[in-house]
């Protein structure tokens, strides 16, 4: 089983930029798939970028150019370097790692983009 816990989120203006980690422990961390979700309200949650075991990258399009997904196996942590943030970025993001079939999730952290 994997813990996880987010940090970074908060307040920022439009245009700014935040940096979102989240650490894992109890397993193998580099054996898992590890994904940034997030939840806008009155939406479903969304994939916004996953990277795999072999650091192969994925990103949704809205967020493309703009986001990148990292991961540092040493530190047990993934990280999601937001630039160019928009109001429509504003929702809680969600942690997942994922291996054999299992996915774990984080509680998740507030990001609001508001002038």
């Amino acid at each position: 089983q994997v813990q996880l816990v987010e940090s970074g989120g908060g307040l920022v203006q439009p245009g700014g930029s935040l940096r979102l980690s989240c650490a894992a422990s109890g397993s193998i961390f580099s054996l898992y798939a590890m994904g940034w979700y997030r939840q806008a309200p009155g939406k479903q949650r969304e994939l916004v970028a996953a990277i795999t075991s072999g650091d192969s990258t994925n990103y949704a399009d809205s967020v493309k150019g703009r986001f990148t997904i990292s991961r540092d196996n040493a530190k047990n942590t993934v990280y999601l370097q937001m630039n160019s943030l928009k109001p429509e970025d504003t929702a809680v993001y969600y942690c997942k790692a994922t291996r054999g079939g299992l996915g774990y999730w984080g509680q998740g952290t507030q990001v609001t983009v508001s002038s």
